[in-house]
């Protein structure tokens, strides 16, 4: 996203397969996000209910959707730019 938003530089969107396997995904990424010092500056929403988990570290947007809602949403489709080369989606 760097040069294409001023959101952030880097976006990832994750797929969890349930509300507690998103949920558990969102608690071991921010472990590891605070133990590498983003602690202070995280934005977290979405982690109780376990649909969707956002998570900003100012720089990095990280999405965690059940498949379900990442498919409703398809927040992929936003910000896929035809033929830029660093745009990838899985």
């Amino acid at each position: 996203m760097q040069g294409k938003s001023a959101l952030a530089d880097h976006m990832v969107i994750v797929s969890g397969r349930s509300n507690r396997h998103v949920s558990a995904v969102a608690g071991n990424l921010l472990r590891d996000l605070k133990q590498q010092g983003f602690g202070s500056e995280m934005k977290v929403e979405g982690l109780q209910n376990g649909d969707w988990v956002l998570i900003d570290t100012g720089d990095i947007i990280v999405h965690i959707f059940r498949p379900e809602v990442r498919s409703f949403y398809n927040i992929e489709k936003m910000w896929t730019v035809g033929d830029a080369g660093d745009s990838t989606v899985h």
